[in-house]
This record gives structure tokens, C-alpha cells and sequence, in this order.
């Protein structure tokens, strides 16, 4: 067994053996002392074997006592402490050694959670490389220390290697498994000029990499410091509960003595000691938030505390932009109108994209794009005549092709094709052939294929969606219309958006704001959470915002929303068990129905029933590949019939 199981239950392991050699002699009575008597007057072998597995397992925490002592802290441990020596001291050893033993399997329990609950963090630091492959300038390799490397290196990665460095792909392709960083499980497609990160694997393929990003530089090292420090940090429930305890635990001392003195019961003051003991409550929030935190990050999303969880699972509008966030944030070819029958789609599309072949417009891309896509072969023109404003004339076997305005075309030509288009939010041009219009091609910034389902995602939540966009309002009231969006806010300034949070806050919605990290920094800021989406690369982006989502996955935000919610609604369930169990436990012992051994077994079950269900926060639930791209198919087609 490791080194680190027998630090975590050795103890406990220990006095387990003496409590059970004790029943072995067959002197231990449960019901108090032993079959002759019980108490120091007659002390049996049972009874020194139950005192040794008292000072086992209670050593540690009477240390524990007296080190919270002196920083004038009464902690959990004191109650325990108090009610041990008390016990021996009236001669129930079982009752001591009963105690004793269950408070130190929940510690062991509790350490042994958390320490299952942090290997999200574990496996990060786990997947750091440590040596690299150097590609040396007269083609030689070595296997040299991370180090020993410095930016500008050479590294070569083989199939089934482990990248060492963040970097920038020199040659070679393949897939490249970054679940480490994005949460994604399927490779991503790696070519010249690609960016790769340290701790991911190459699963297929070969890559000449120039380093970037070295060791505590990398992407992997600045992920795994955000986890540690969001792991640490508290919530607001839980500074409450400790704040709450701090005074609870010496006012529970005080009514235990009140009440000995009361009823000359010492046993029964000690009991209470033991069953008031506040474990479950104190582990229930602690282990609630690094189980959620550790899910969250081994799904790709980096929430920055306890605190700002709380505040995510509050969540109830968003706001997002259109261009890059909503939409791919490049034009796409959408539409191919024939107004000739003379000439096929096919043929219209071949003529616009020929002739854009001379032009370096922006949309002229996405119409090439498109022929090409549609496996069409486009031949590169020799004579064009741009046009500015109106487009551009060029020469394809010997006619003279127009794409762009009407001003392009000869006569009256019919404009209703454009016009509709044009309310449709897409940019729309004529192709004509000798000054006739042969047909019109339209082009749109178009919907990523995730957003459908990310929209109704957030609805299902009942989280409000505003899009703040400085597009035209026809374009951006489109787009919102076909993903549902509740409210459009266009033509804005990138300062307006700072304006819109506010303004939402004020009318008392807890607000998200979702950005790059760097642009919208400040309604990042001013906003109850920032989300910066495609993280991965972006230092910034992890270092200001509240919730970074590492891979660029629409469906990443109302999982995030959706896990918080889950982890606060966790956090308050084992809360109402650990106050539930310390009621019952009161009126037991009143009752007289409850020893201090059945009282401490009935806390540590407690203690272990909250962990169970903090522990279900580690189920992997994101299941968002299943829903995306054909759902938004789906709705595309819904909404153009």
C-alpha cells in the first residue's frame, strides 16, 4: 500500500485492531465498562487495550485542541477531546475509545474525499511534461529537461508522444487530444501554423513545434494555479458557517456544563458534547465546492472561487455578442437565386466566383469558399475591373461579368430578389453576364451550429439572453429572431454594453456577461460574472474573468450555470442533514436513548452521508456533442420553411 494510504487511515487502522482485540477477550460491555463492574476499581486487559486505542486514535486530535487553543480557537477537535478524557476519567473506556476511533475514520474520510474531490487537479499536475524532444539546427534530436528549453526552440512531437510546450505547429499535422485543457474528447486537427499546448497528446501524425510557452509559461501551469486558488477560496455560505461555528462550538461547552451541573449527569454533559460536535456542517460546504470546482475544470471550464459559484448559480440573464459569439463571425455563402433559366445555380455560382478571384474584398472569400465547398473547380480570371462600392467587372471566356449593385447592369433590373435578402440580414449582389442579370448570390456572417442549443439551454434554465452587438439592428434582430433570443440591443458602442449591465443590475437581475476577456473588460468587470469563452491561449482571459470557458463551446455556458446551481443546491441539502441529524441527536439524548458512543456513530454517518452527496457533483453530466449540430440544422430549416 502507498505511503500516502497509510498517512490517511493508518491511525484509524491501528485502533481498530485494539478495539477488536479488546471484544476478543470477551470483557467489553457497549451498555458501560465491563462484565465486572466497569471502572478503575476493577481494570481487565479489555480495558487496557480500549485506553490504548483511545491515546491512538485521540492523540492527534487533543493536538489539534490545544494548537486551535492557542490562537484562541475552540474547534471541534476540543469537544472531542473533553468528552474522551471525561469518559476515561469516569472509568467507560469503551465509550472513549468508541469516540475516539469514529471522529478519527471521519477525518481519514474527509481527507481522503477531498483528496479524491481535488484530482482534477491532481491529474492536470500529473499530465505536466518534464522532458522534451529538441530538434537541433543541424537536424539532430536530443532528449533534453523542460528547462533546458527557451522560446524560439524546436521540439519534435511523434504520435502518441505528449506535447511539451505550448507552441506554434512549424510543419507536420495530426490530432492532437487536449482534453487536459479544453475538456474535449474528441482530437483536434493540428496543421502548420496551429497552436498546441503543453500536457496534451499527439494521437496521430507528426509535429515540428516552436516553443512559446515553457513550464510555469505554459497554458497547463496557469490552469492548474486558477484551480488551486479556486479550490481554496471561499464561499460566502461557507465563511458564514465557520463564522457561525466559532461561536457555536464554545456556546455548546457552555450548555453541556450548565446542564451537568443542573442534573449532576457528568456523562450526559459529555454526551452532548459529542453529538453537537458540528462536522457534517463545517465539511458539507468545503467539500461541496472543490467537488464542483474539480467537475468544472476537468470539463474545460475554470471557475475562479466558491464565491463566484454562489453568484453563478444566481444567475438569471445573459448577455452575449453576435459576431464571433452567436454567429461564426465570418460571411458564409447562404444563398444561389437562378433569374435566367439559361443558367443553372451551378453556373451563376461559377461566374460570381471566378470573377471574385480578382478581388480582395471580404465577401469575395466567402463566395470562393462556397463554389468550393460545393465542389465546384475555380479557374483564377486575368482581366478584372474593380468597382468601388459597387463590386467588380471581369472577363470569363470572352464575357464580361458583373457581381455586385444593379449600377453594374444594363436597364431596368427587378431588385425584389435583393430586397428580400437584404431583410433577411445577408448581403446580396446581382450577377450579371453582357449587362444582364443572370442571378444573385447573398452571403451572411451565419449561426454557429451549438447556438440553437445553447439558447434553449439557457431558456430551459430560465436564464433571459440579451444580445448587445454593434451590428445593423436588421441583421441583429434576424439573428435573434431565429435563435429566440428575448431582447436585441444593436448599433451599440463597446462602451454601451458597460451601460446595459448596469442597467439590467439596477432592475435587480443578477447579470452575466459573456466577452473575449480582453475587449469587454470593463462590462466584464462590472458584471455579477464575467465568461470569457475559447480561454485556451488566452492568459488574460483566464487571469480576469469569473468563469473562463477553455474550449469555444456555446453549450459550455448554461452547463456552467447548470453546474453551479446543482453545487449550491448540494451545498444547502447537506446543510438542512447536518442540522436535521444534530436536532435528532438532541432529543435523543434527552430522551435517553442516545450514548455517547451511538451518538458519535450516528455524527460520523452524518459526516459521511454529506460527502456521499457532495461526491455525486463528480458524475460527469456534459452531454453537450450529443445536441449541437443537428439540432441547429433542425432549426435552420425550420425557421426557412
Amino acid at each position: 500500500m502507498t505511503k500516502n494510504f497509510w498517512r490517511t487511515w493508518g491511525v484509524s487502522i491501528a485502533a481498530g485492531i485494539l478495539i477488536l482485540l479488546a471484544f476478543l477477550t470477551g470483557d467489553v460491555d457497549i451498555t458501560g465498562g465491563h462484565d465486572h463492574g466497569g471502572g478503575w476499581n476493577h481494570i481487565v486487559l479489555a480495558d487496557y487495550l480500549l485506553l490504548a486505542a483511545t491515546v491512538v486514535a485521540g492523540y492527534q486530535i487533543v493536538v489539534s485542541a490545544v494548537r486551535a487553543l492557542r490562537i484562541k480557537h475552540i474547534s471541534i477537535d476540543l469537544l472531542v477531546s473533553v468528552a474522551a478524557i471525561g469518559a476515561i476519567i469516569l472509568g467507560n473506556f469503551w465509550e472513549a475509545a468508541a469516540v475516539t476511533f469514529l471522529f478519527a475514520i471521519g477525518g481519514a474520510l474527509e481527507k481522503a474525499t477531498l483528496n479524491r474531490t481535488r484530482k482534477a487537479l491532481s491529474d492536470l499536475v500529473d499530465s505536466a511534461p518534464e522532458t522534451a524532444t529538441k530538434l537541433n539546427p543541424d537536424g539532430s534530436t536530443e532528449t533534453v529537461e523542460l528547462w533546458e528549453l527557451i522560446p524560439g526552440d524546436t521540439v519534435l512531437v511523434k504520435n502518441g508522444e505528449q506535447v511539451p510546450v505550448d507552441g506554434r505547429v512549424l510543419s507536420g499535422r495530426g490530432g492532437v487530444d487536449e482534453a487536459q485543457i479544453t475538456g474535449e474528447s474528441v482530437p483536434a486537427e493540428k496543421a502548420e501554423g496551429s497552436d498546441v499546448f503543453a500536457g496534451t497528446w499527439l494521437r496521430s501524425g507528426l509535429l515540428r513545434v516552436e516553443a512559446v510557452g515553457i513550464g510555469s509559461d505554459s497554458m497547463l501551469a496557469k490552469i492548474i494555479h486558477r484551480v488551486e486558488d479556486a479550490q481554496d477560496d471561499k464561499a460566502r455560505t461557507q465563511t458564514f458557517m465557520e463564522k457561525f461555528s466559532q461561536w457555536y462550538t464554545p456556546g455548546v461547552m457552555v450548555v453541556a456544563l450548565v446542564i451537568g451541573l443542573i442534573t449532576g449527569n457528568v456523562e450526559l454533559a459529555l454526551t452532548l458534547l459529542v453529538i453537537a460536535c458540528p462536522g457534517a456542517l463545517v465539511i458539507s460546504i468545503p467539500v461541496s465546492i472543490v467537488a464542483g470546482i474539480g467537475r468544472a475544470a476537468r470539463d474545460g471550464v475554470l471557475i475562479k472561487g466558491g464565491e463566484y459559484l454562489e453568484t453563478a448559480a444566481k444567475v438569471d440573464l445573459v448577455i452575449v455578442d453576435k459576431t464571433g459569439t452567436m454567429t461564426n463571425g465570418r460571411p458564409e455563402l447562404t444563398d444561389v437565386i437562378s433569374l435566367d433559366s439559361a443558367y443553372t445555380e451551378h453556373d451563376v455560382l461559377t461566374l460570381a466566383a471566378r470573377a471574385e478571384t480578382a478581388s480582395e474584398h471580404p465577401l469575395a472569400d466567402a463566395i470562393i469558399r462556397g463554389a468550393r465547398n460545393r465542389g465546384l473547380e475555380i479557374e483564377h480570371v486575368e482581366i478584372a475591373e474593380p468597382v468601388t462600392g459597387k463590386g467588380i467587372y471581369a472577363e470569363v471566356d470572352g464575357h464580361r461579368i458583373a457581381v455586385g449593385s444593379a449600377d453594374l447592369l444594363d436597364g431596368e433590373v427587378d431588385s425584389a430578389p435583393i430586397l428580400k435578402l437584404n431583410e433577411l440580414g445577408r448581403t446580396a449582389m446581382f450577377v450579371g453576364v453582357d449587362g444582364w442579370a443572370i442571378g444573385v448570390v447573398a452571403v451572411a456572417d451565419t449561426i454557429r451550429d451549438d447556438a440553437p442549443a445553447a439558447v434553449k439551454a439557457l431558456h430551459d434554465r430560465g436564464i433571459r439572453i440579451v444580445m448587445a452587438t454593434g451590428d445593423a439592428e436588421r441583421v441583429a434582430a434576424n439573428v435573434a429572431a431565429e435563435l429566440g433570443i428575448d431582447e436585441v440591443r444593436a448599433e451599440l458602442m463597446p462602451e454601451d454594453k458597460l451601460d446595459i449591465v448596469r442597467e439590467y443590475q439596477e432592475k435587480g437581475h443578477t447579470v452575466a456577461m459573456v466577452g473575449d476577456g480582453v475587449n469587454d473588460t470593463p462590462a466584464l468587470a462590472t458584471a455579477d460574472i464575467g465568461v470569457a469563452m475559447g480561454a485556451a491561449g488566452s492568459p488574460a482571459a483566464i487571469e480576469t474573468a469569473d468563469v473562463a470557458l477553455m474550449a469555444d463551446k456555446l453549450p459550455r455556458i448554461p452547463y456552467a450555470f447548470g453546474l453551479a446551481r446543482r453545487t449550491v443546491r448540494t451545498m444547502r441539502v447537506n446543510i438542512a442533514i447536518a442540522l436535521l441529524t444534530v436536532a435528532v441527536l438532541f432529543a435523543g439524548v434527552f430522551a435517553g436513548d442516545v450514548t455517547m458512543a451511538l451518538g458519535m456513530l450516528v455524527h460520523q454517518a452524518s459526516v459521511l452521508l454529506v460527502i456521499a452527496i457532495a461526491m455525486l457533483l463528480l458524475r460527469p453530466t456534459l452531454t453537450e456533442d450529443e445536441v449541437t449540430a443537428p439540432r441547429a440544422e433542425a432549426v435552420r430549416e425550420a425557421v426557412n420553411s
